[in-house]
């Protein structure tokens, strides 16, 4: 799944399988991107490029493609370079718990084990770059500043994971809604400063399942938000916080 295939696929495989583009052996690709700077890549030196290059392999998942598979050897890594996906572990029953939502810069697929904890797929069109594992390990042990910065990464989500245990054990509905705006409107804003209008790429059933609420409960959380005139949206993917520190205090339960 995770590399170019030169048979025929499955039948039910072709909507889980990404687009691989080959690129390796060309400098341009790594020297002109623009998510080098803000992902784990900006430990590797400018010297160091043509390395990272041939380390890797672009790749692009359509819309609700899979591309990180829970349960399957965990062959390859994804740096994300554009679109937003989303990640969530599969219930006993089938269901699917939203664990969290990936865009430009975050690094996917470091497991303790062999196999992928989780899975990913594609909510708009998201391009990535995909190192095999031995290729990664090459890289690590010519860049040891890479090491330490997927280390910071690692620590970042685990700090991440609390908070989404917080959020989902002990926050009310409309604590878990204005944290979560609050958080993508940082998300990918310089230095983290809060964005006042921004895109969600996501849909409400998805906001719905990251939060832990049912759809319904997020539709009128939101309409009780343009109420208060906290937020507007112009769009249904379109937020516009009019009231920052309002929508700021009602997520640190203080509102």
């Amino acid at each position: 799944m995770l590399s170019p295939a030169t048979a025929m696929p499955r039948q039910g495989e072709l909507a889980r399988r990404p687009i691989i583009l080959a690129s390796e052996g060309a400098i341009e690709p790594c020297a002109h991107c623009g998510m080098r700077r803000v992902s784990v890549c900006d430990a590797i030196p400018e010297s160091g490029l043509k390395r990272l290059v041939f380390a890797s392999v672009q790749g692009v998942a359509p819309t609700g493609r899979i591309f990180v598979d829970e349960g399957e050897p965990a062959t390859g890594f994804f740096n994300i370079t554009s679109g937003t996906a989303k990640l969530y572990k599969l219930l006993p029953d089938g269901r699917r718990q939203i664990t969290g939502f990936a865009g430009p810069g975050h690094f996917l697929g470091l497991a303790v084990s062999e196999t992928y904890a989780f899975s990913a797929e594609a909510i708009d069109t998201v391009r990535y770059c995909l190192f095999p594992r031995a290729r990664l390990r090459g890289l690590l042990e010519e860049f040891p500043a890479l090491e330490a910065r997927l280390l910071a990464d690692a620590c970042n989500e685990l700090a991440a994971a609390q908070e989404q245990m917080l959020l989902l054990g002990q926050k009310t509905a409309s604590e878990r809604l204005a944290s979560f705006l609050i958080a993508r409107s940082k998300n990918g804003a310089p230095c983290g400063t809060p964005q006042r209008r921004f895109e969600l790429p996501m849909g409400r059933g998805d906001i719905a399942g990251y939060l832990g609420l049912t759809v319904e409960t997020v539709s009128r959380t939101f309409t009780r938000f343009r109420n208060q005139k906290l937020i507007e949206t112009p769009t249904a993917n379109v937020i516009v916080i009019l009231k920052p520190e309002a929508l700021d205090n009602i997520a640190e339960a203080n509102g």
